[in-house]
């Protein structure tokens, strides 16, 4: 009998062997049901055997083939088994990810493309049963064989059961849009002499892997860039895939889309979407009916069959970093599907991170530069430097920034204060005992909400009421520490009664619909001061934003993790590039202690080369990445007896099997996570690290063997490889 290897969703790295019942056409790819214990898991055929190792009674049949998904194409079932093997991770889960939400059915509703014609698997598989069909059927696939294919519409006369066919043939992907390469038009603005140059080189190979790093200011014009590489590959009748770090990135850039490749078939993907959207979208995707699909880092999975260009913007953003469930960098998984699929990737980005910065210098990336705004009046924002505790402030606002906002109220101007912190205060202090309100499930403070009248952790959501008297001593005088979004927003409407002001951060935007109806409040007009945290540092463009006032940037100066000052410098950058995009000049005001730190003098100049030059200095110099290569043994249970034992046992195999293999990577000693305790559960965690990525990825397989049969059922525990924070 014939034997299925199966990926099934489950935290065991194994595939299961099946028996595949007679009448079931298993292919490699096909998604399908079988049971597992008492469960009954939606899986994926991974592979066809002979035989089983498995003893004949214990091999299950498969219960049955999912028909309203197609099999799963060759590269992203390869792009599933790297994942695993890269970021040691349970490969039913890594394939798990590939599949859209199957609680809906929606198949039958999807839109179809005015011309259809066949693909080489249906002209090989339709071959073989030719002489066995009707006249009709055999015109119908005569009809697709053509050069310029079949109209769906000519299909139709076909009659009823002709029609059923072609529902078939295109569930198994025997036919596919013709692609309308000659409504592909880009309507965008003209490129300057620098982005034209950016887009002839980065697509000089369109039919072979190139890697290419756009390197652009603020304002430069990077997104026409995308839209006139992505507008030749669609003319070619290939599918291109853009991907984006934010969810509330995507309807803006739906709205330039639509300006800029009008006639283009476009489908967004992220995890905001309901579960009937997100599996119509995939569906057309996978039919080749979406020539460009715009997505978040669940997006980087989709079935392409005529993938011909993957776009990663805002390539530094870790936001890409997948943190639960299955750990993975959706850049880096899309740079290997690019060279799986043996087409270009271009990576953008005004502040690269160092890894591509480095590989750009050191020319494994085209390395694509824009030097200044597409808008030919627009100059990037002068940066002042202010003090942040000055005698004068009024809650946390120094005079100079307050002159300022005045200042674009009077001209009609808009005005963005960036604090990275939302609630009202990020902590509550006992002026009479020092006591501090914490979460009793996490080591961490409890966040002052004062609109809601509550403390809650920001970690695990935990949340109590906001206490009116200090439950240690009873002294009521508590005082709120720090600023936090609510807390500037009081404090703005108290020094500009008549401003019209507008808190943006996940708070105020938890309701579906909401964050679109602030952006268009903004562009339009009918706003004065935006205060928010990172949501409106990067993509945005409201020309009527002239001033951008940073509060609060010194903390991340004080962070023990050696990529706080890159992700600080490419944080302010973002929300520095906010002002100033339009005509008007735009200037920035930074509150800080620090002027004459590195980071805000390479600020004041807009020089991220130099900025990055002397950070890349340092790595090497202390051997970090991208000089080094790590991992992070990560665990977790409800006691830290069992995490500390647990990690100490792990340290000793690991230096072990590095002593008696002689592979060069050094393990460290455990030590407590940056939050030592999460949501009620103890947290450590052990690095790994190598100056050789060979040497670490030899290593860490050869470790989890080890580590394996020693699993506690208490202890959960997990690789997280290239981490980006130690948290």
């Amino acid at each position: 009998m014939a034997i299925v290897r199966v990926a099934l969703p489950v935290a065991i790295d194994q595939l299961f062997d099946y028996w595949s019942p007679s009448g079931l056409e298993i292919q490699k790819g096909s998604v399908l049901r079988a049971r597992l214990g008492r469960r009954r898991l939606v899986g994926i055929a991974v592979d066809r055997v002979e035989a089983s190792n498995v003893a004949p009674e214990r091999v299950a049949a498969v219960d049955e083939i999912l028909t309203v998904l197609p099999p799963l194409p060759e590269d992203l079932c390869a792009l599933a088994a790297f994942v695993s093997e890269y970021y040691q991770q349970p490969i039913g889960q890594c394939f798990a990810q590939l599949l859209p939400p199957l609680n809906s059915t929606v198949a039958a509703r999807q839109p179809l493309a005015e011309r259809y014609r066949i693909t080489a698997a249906g002209r090989a598989a339709l071959g073989r049963h030719a002489n066995t069909r009707s006249m009709r059927l055999r015109q119908l696939q005569s009809a697709f064989c053509a050069s310029e294919g079949a109209a769906t519409e000519e299909v139709r006369g076909f009659g009823s059961q002709a029609w059923r066919t072609f529902a078939l043939w295109r569930k198994q992907q025997f036919v596919e849009p013709l692609p309308a390469s000659q409504r592909i038009a880009s309507r965008g603005s003209v490129l300057n002499p620098e982005q034209e140059a950016a887009v002839t080189d980065a697509m000089a190979e369109m039919d072979r892997f190139a890697p290419s790093l756009v390197q652009g200011i603020t304002g430069s014009g990077k997104t026409e860039v995308y839209f006139a590489a992505v507008a030749r590959v669609l003319a070619a009748g290939h599918q291109a895939l853009l991907l984006v770090p934010e969810i509330n990135l995507t309807p803006q850039l739906e709205q330039r889309i639509a300006g800029a490749l009008p006639d283009v078939s476009l489908a967004v993907l992220h995890s905001g979407l309901s579960s009937a959207a997100r599996l119509s979208r995939w569906l057309a995707a996978a039919r080749g009916d979406a020539q460009l699909v715009v997505g978040t880092r669940l997006a980087v999975y989709t079935p392409l069959p005529r993938l011909g260009l993957i776009v990663v913007d805002e390539e530094h953003d870790v936001s890409f970093r997948q943190q639960d469930g299955v750990r993975y960098h959706a850049r880096d998984v899309a740079i290997y599907r690019a060279r799986l699929r043996d087409v270009p990737v271009i990576l953008g980005s005004a502040t690269p991170s160092l890894e591509s910065y480095a590989h750009a210098r050191g020319g494994r990336y085209r390395w694509l530069k824009l030097s200044r705004r597409a808008i030919a009046r627009s100059v990037l924002p002068t940066v002042r430097l202010v003090p942040n505790r000055a005698s004068d402030s009024h809650e946390g606002l120094g005079a100079s920034l307050r002159q300022a906002i005045a200042g674009r109220m009077e001209r009609g101007e808009q005005t963005l204060l960036f604090v990275n912190r939302r609630g009202f205060a990020p902590s509550l202090l006992c002026v009479a005992c020092a006591w501090k309100a914490m979460c009793r499930r996490c080591t961490a403070r409890l966040v002052v909400h004062r609109d809601a009248a509550v403390l809650r952790c920001h970690h695990c959501g935990y949340t109590e009421e906001l206490p009116k008297a200090c439950p240690a001593c009873g002294n009521q005088d508590l005082l709120p520490l720090g600023f936090g979004t609510q807390r500037l927003e009081r404090a703005l409407s108290e020094l500009y009664p008549g401003a019209r002001i507008l808190r943006v951060d996940r708070d105020s935007t938890r309701r579906k619909g909401t964050f679109a109806k602030m952006r268009d409040a903004i562009e339009a007009g009918e706003v004065d001061i935006l205060v928010g945290t990172q949501m409106l540092a990067k993509g945005h463009d409201f020309p009527r934003l002239t001033l951008v006032g940073v509060l609060g940037a010194d903390n991340a100066l004080y962070s023990a993790d050696f990529r706080a000052t890159e992700r600080l410098f490419a944080l302010l950058e973002q929300v520095a590039g906010r002002a100033g995009r339009g005509s008007m000049p735009g200037e920035v005001v930074v509150q800080t202690d620090f002027p004459d730190h590195p980071l805000y003098t390479a600020l004041v100049g807009h020089d991220y080369d130099r900025f990055a030059e002397t950070l890349l200095a340092e790595r090497q110099r202390l051997a970090l990445p991208p000089f080094a290569h790590l991992a992070l043994l990560t665990a977790e249970a409800p006691g830290r007896e069992a995490v500390t034992a647990f990690l100490e046992r792990a340290v000793a195999q690991g230096r072990a099997l590095v002593a008696a293999s002689g592979l060069r990577c050094e393990v460290y000693s455990p030590v407590a996570a940056g939050l030592a305790r999460r949501a009620g559960l103890e947290r450590g965690q052990a690095l790994v690290q190598s100056a050789e990525r060979p040497a670490l990825h030899e290593f860490l397989p050869r470790w989890k063997a080890l580590l394996e049969p020693t699993m506690q059922r208490r202890v959960r525990w997990t690789f997280d490889i290239d981490p980006l924070e130690f948290a």
